[in-house]
Parts: C-alpha cells; sequence; structure tokens
C-alpha cells in the first residue's frame, strides 16, 4: 500500500496525496451545492481546467449552473511509487467521475492547449459529440513555458521587476524561515518573452480557432483571469514583468471583441483577488502580502478560497445582478481585497512582521499553508486515510 507525505521545497509542492486530491474536489463541489443553483451557461470549455481557478470555474458551472464542461491542461499520471504524478491529473478524474454521477458531459483533454492541434482535436469534439457549439469559454491557463505553435521555439517566462530592483520580504515555508530577498530587473528579452507565455496570445489564438470552426454560440463570452493588486506588491507584480503580460491580456480583450462582434460575443477581463494557488506561492515577497491580507480579511469575514471567490463571480456577478466594472470594461470582484481599510491594515500589520512572528496568530500563516497543502491533496478537511496500490491509481482514467 501506498504511504502519502507531503514534500515542500521552498515554496514548491513536490508530493501529492490522490485520494486528497479527490476529497478537495468533493468539498468543493460540496460548497457550490450549498449556495444551490443559478442559471448560467450549459456548454462551456476551460483552457487550464484542472487546478485553482481554472477547476474552481469547472465546478461552479457544473454543478451550480448544470453545465456540460470540456477540459483542458497538461497534466501526468502516475509512473512509480516515487512519482505519483500531478494533483491536477487527479483533480481531473475526481471531477469527471463527479459530474458524470450527475449526467453531465465532463470531457478532459490531457494536453498541450498551446498546440494547433489540440485546439482542431477540441474543435471536432465539440462538433461531433457536444452539441456543436459552446456559450462560454473560460482561458485559465497558468504555465511558465510556451512552445511557439508556429515556429517551435519555446520561451520562459520570468517574474522580475521592471526598472529597477526590489527589495522585500519573504518566506520559505520548507525552512519557516522569514528572510529579505531582492528581485532583480529584467532586461527587454525577458519582458518579451513574459508577455509571450503569460500574456493573451493563446487566448486570441484559441477564440480565431473557435470563430473559424463555427463552434462559439451567438452571444458567446469568454472571460480571461487577471490580477492587477495594489500598492503594496505592484512593484514586483503590475509594475513588473507579470503586469506587462496582464496588460497584454487587456488588449488582446479589444482584438477578441471585435473579433465576436458579428456573432454578439463579449471577451470579458476578470480581476480575481489575491488568492493560494501553486503560483502565488513562489512569486516573491506575494506570500508575505498573503498571510497579512488574509488574516485583515478573515476578520473581516471577507476571505475567500478559489471556489469561494469564482463561484461568486459567476453566481452574482457574470450570470447574477450584481457586476462591479471599472473604467475600462473589466470585472472586479477584487473589490474586497482592494477595500482601503483592508489594504491600510495589511500594510500596516505586515510592517510588524519578522522571523520572530510571521507563523504566530498575528498573521494568517495557517491559512496559507492549509490551503498551499490542499492544492497537492494534503490537510484536506474530511480526508479519510485509506489503501490504495499503485496499479489502482494507474488504472484510473481521466
Amino acid at each position: 500500500m501506498l504511504e502519502f507525505k507531503q514534500n515542500v521545497r521552498g515554496n514548491v509542492a513536490l508530493g501529492v496525496n490522490p485520494l486528497g486530491c479527490k476529497q478537495e474536489v468533493l468539498n468543493e463541489i460540496d460548497y457550490v451545492k450549498s449556495k444551490g443553483t443559478y442559471k448560467g451557461p450549459k456548454k462551456v470549455l476551460i483552457i487550464g481546467a484542472s487546478s485553482s481557478y481554472g477547476l474552481a470555474t469547472r465546478i461552479s458551472l457544473a454543478f451550480g449552473a448544470g453545465a456540460d464542461t470540456i477540459g483542458v491542461s497538461f497534466e501526468k499520471g502516475p509512473k512509480n511509487e516515487r512519482n505519483l504524478g500531478t494533483a491536477g491529473w487527479y483533480n481531473n478524474i475526481a471531477f469527471r467521475e463527479a459530474a458524470e454521477k450527475e449526467g453531465l458531459i465532463a470531457k478532459n483533454f490531457v494536453q498541450d492547449a498551446f498546440s494547433h492541434e489540440t485546439k482542431q482535436e477540441v474543435i471536432e469534439y465539440i462538433k461531433n459529440e457536444f452539441g456543436g457549439k459552446v456559450d462560454l469559454v473560460v482561458y485559465s491557463l497558468a504555465s511558465g513555458v510556451r512552445k511557439d505553435p508556429d515556429t517551435g521555439e519555446t520561451y520562459k517566462s520570468s517574474i522580475k521587476a521592471i526598472g529597477e530592483p526590489v527589495v522585500g520580504p519573504n518566506i520559505n515555508m520548507q525552512k519557516e524561515t522569514f528572510y529579505t530577498e531582492t528581485l532583480e530587473p529584467a532586461d527587454d528579452q525577458e519582458i518579451a518573452n513574459t508577455v509571450k507565455v503569460m500574456g493573451g496570445e493563446d487566448w486570441q489564438l484559441w477564440m480565431e480557432a473557435l470563430k473559424e470552426a463555427g463552434v462559439l454560440a451567438d452571444g458567446v463570452l469568454t472571460t480571461n483571469y487577471s490580477y492587477l493588486g495594489t500598492e503594496l506588491n505592484h512593484p514586483y507584480y503590475g509594475g513588473g514583468t507579470l503586469g506587462r503580460a496582464k496588460a497584454d491580456v487587456d488588449k488582446k480583450a479589444d482584438t477578441i471583441n471585435d473579433l465576436l462582434a458579428d456573432i454578439n460575443g463579449k471577451a470579458q477581463v476578470v480581476v480575481a483577488t489575491a488568492v493560494t494557488t501553486k503560483a502565488s506561492s513562489v512569486i516573491p515577497f506575494f506570500p508575505v502580502y498573503c498571510i497579512g491580507l488574509y488574516k485583515v480579511m478573515e476578520e473581516k469575514g471577507t476571505h475567500e478560497t478559489p471556489i469561494m471567490h469564482i463561484d461568486r463571480t459567476y453566481r452574482e456577478m457574470i450570470y447574477g445582478d450584481k457586476p462591479e466594472y471599472d473604467e475600462v470594461g473589466r470585472l472586479r470582484p477584487d473589490s474586497w481585497e482592494l477595500d482601503s481599510d483592508t489594504q491600510a491594515k495589511t500594510k500596516a500589520l505586515i510592517e510588524q512582521l519578522n522571523e520572530d512572528n510571521f507563523t504566530s496568530d498575528l498573521t494568517a500563516y495557517d491559512t496559507f499553508f492549509k490551503e498551499f497543502s490542499n492544492l497537492s491533496g494534503f490537510m484536506v478537511d474530511g480526508y479519510v486515510e485509506q489503501d490504495v496500490t499503485l496499479e489502482e491509481l494507474k488504472a484510473l482514467e481521466y
């Protein structure tokens, strides 16, 4: 029988508990069901569907709005006892099993979303087995590497400052240390590469391919998740390479809106709140911001996990009657985070932190670490240890 051990290197999770991942998916499904049903889309394509915001979107739309879904993600299954694959692999399986029990279609494409081949395979599936058209396309892909489908060249993103170095506090969850880090500025090539990987180019390519194939319903909506942040994290986020990539997403949204105009479609950038993801845990300084912010928002009753935030976004804002837009038309469910009192208290709290108190009750370090662990199937509420063999895991079908 297999033993599942949490293995953290720095702020990167290396271990996985497949059964814990399943329980976490079931917990998120239960959360959505507890909120009741809402009127939403019925045929949904989610690009980047296996974890965090993408998975939460799929769960909310399926179990809240009764949507059939297609999920595209790049994940790996189990090879041996030391390499059990990725959490997203098991999330995909758990979601499909739960959705099919409800009579919903839940198709998983586990392959490179950046490739032309994947786009064509998804299109053929929509045409032949998914009713012919989709009414919502969600782009939630998070990758540090992208292979250009035309040239074959591989690009890598860089999380760096622009202009001047940024110095600030960070934490190491493996060693539970609090230290000062310096983030060096990116050169022009690193900026361009980050935009190439994390900007809106692939989102546009997907929408062009889907439009050309005639598989977009009249009035189709496409969403893409962004993050703008606040003055507290602007030097390394909004003002850095990540901010340039997000700005490119805004530009591509305008292009996609023009593309969809003749079918009454719309491209919507959703500026989401700060949450715990595998990506956010490795962004320099960001964990410190999170453990301060979460503490303040927990006390205000406004802290959200990805499923809570995304379900509210679709249930109340996109398909509800409480949308909040900014001056350029972006949807702003991050308004709770940006609340001036919340930000002032977060700033004051962070300024108090040091190596002696950052894991204390002064902060929400425990919340951040638990949510980080949940991403890999550890520390999951309701999880009951079970016996399972490698052969049984290998037999699971995505």
